[in-house]
């Protein structure tokens, strides 16, 4: 992708950032004998299971990946990838465009996205939903014995992931984080998530129909680190199931910072004349 075109993208994403919630010493955190967070210490349990609940942060994407796959006019762009993953740009991140399984459907979709990058949600106010709202800033996770619920530094709405056992409803209403339920498999919580809107699920301007369903499997391996695995199904604009990747990061004796997303914003005004 040109580096102009990156560049357009990319203050797309700036105008989610945020600034950083105040410390808090956390009693509840393990420590080492100097005081610090002890984030390999064993994850705590709650009812049995791994409690997820935390404030969490996908990984970072190393600076050189980005100039490596964007090429030398990236070095040039003045933006903040260190609040965001690779896949918040392309959830293909990696494969050739060839290589990319749109249907003719997704492809067009794309197309339209990719001519208009100022719709991205983001660049709205908008929710981006799966996973593009969970791989910017951080995000939060309460777990209760009957739902986990989701809160983003972002203009998101609180995520409820309904664990009591009930299943997907058969025609839910469609919406930008869809309907979620969820079951244990073992140590690992499976969440099933359907009845999206059409919509974008990267800034590159892949898109998500109607019938897209996400499985979420999250696994906390010790205090501070947890494996987050996120398989997508859309047979309408994808020829194949596809997933991604990310770890987890717990940041520990902080908190969300209020955020709201129109308070001083100056970049739609530019995105509007490219």
């Amino acid at each position: 992708m040109a580096a102009s075109r990156f560049a357009i993208l990319l203050s797309a994403v700036s105008v989610t950032l945020a600034a950083q919630a105040p410390y808090y010493h956390d009693p509840r955190i393990p420590r080492t004998k100097d005081g610090k967070p002890n984030l390999t210490a064993p994850a705590p349990r709650l009812d049995g299971k791994p409690d997820l609940s935390g404030l969490w942060q996908a990984e970072r994407t190393p600076l050189s990946e980005y100039a490596g796959a964007l090429g030398p006019g990236f070095s040039a762009l003045q933006i903040d990838t260190h609040d965001i993953t690779k896949h918040v740009l392309n959830i293909f991140w990696g494969l050739k465009p060839e290589e990319e399984p749109l249907t003719a459907e997704g492809a067009a979709a794309y197309k339209r996205h990719q001519e208009s990058p100022q719709q991205w949600p983001h660049t709205r106010c908008l929710p981006a939903g799966i996973p593009g709202d969970m791989f910017v800033m951080t995000f939060k996770m309460i777990q209760a014995p009957q739902e986990v619920v989701m809160l983003t530094e972002l203009e998101t709405p609180p995520r409820q992931i309904y664990t009591d056992g009930r299943g997907l409803p058969q025609n839910p209403d469609s919406t930008f984080m869809g309907y979620s339920v969820a079951k244990w498999q073992g140590d690992t919580l499976v969440v099933e998530t359907a009845g999206f809107n059409d919509g974008w699920i990267d800034a590159f301007g892949h898109a998500r129909s109607e019938s897209m369903h996400t499985t979420e499997r999250y696994r906390r391996r010790d205090f501070g680190h947890m494996d987050l695995e996120i398989g997508f199904s859309d047979p309408k604009y994808y020829t194949r199931p596809f997933s991604v990747k990310a770890e987890l990061k717990l940041i520990p004796d902080s908190d969300l910072f209020e955020y709201l997303c129109t308070e001083n914003e100056r970049d739609r005004v530019h995105l509007e004349r490219k």
